[in-house]
């Protein structure tokens, strides 16, 4: 998160396309306003059980399966973290979407760093779940 890793954050809404599109984004949306939140049970709504999240940071990958990584979320702090996603594409089949989004990662109003985050979602008796997440981590950031 990119996909959070271990750090809370929020993120701004992202305008999609089409409704279904609009449906396959908001529960990634609802996932990063949880993180933001401190929020673990908003969280766990957004999320398929038993997915996995897999972090690229510099030369090291990490995989977490999702209670995991919440459990790294913090519920408390003073720090204002927040994840932007911008640009999103999504491509839908059936129950099957993916995200591919490049983000920025703020921490108190200021970039830290930036990539690209990807989630897999699944539609499960009507509703779009976050299946897996991965994301990479560049230092270098516009805005930086």
């Amino acid at each position: 998160m990119g996909a959070c890793a271990a750090l809370a954050c929020a993120a701004l809404p992202v305008a999609a396309a089409t409704p279904e599109e609009q449906a396959v984004l908001a529960p990634f949306q609802a996932l990063l306003d949880g993180i933001g939140k401190r929020d673990h049970n908003m969280m766990r709504a957004a999320l398929l059980p038993g997915g996995m999240i897999t972090l690229k940071r510099a030369d090291k990958i990490s995989q977490l399966h999702f209670d995991a990584f919440i459990d790294r979320i913090p519920t408390t702090g003073t720090q204002q973290l927040a994840e932007r996603i911008h640009d999103p594409l999504i491509r839908i089949d059936d129950d099957i979407a993916i995200i591919w989004a490049p983000y920025e990662f703020l921490v108190d109003g200021k970039v830290d760093h930036c990539g690209t985050d990807i989630a897999h979602l699944v539609k499960r008796d009507g509703k779009w779940l976050v299946a897996g997440i991965a994301d990479n981590q560049h230092a270098t950031c516009a805005g930086k």
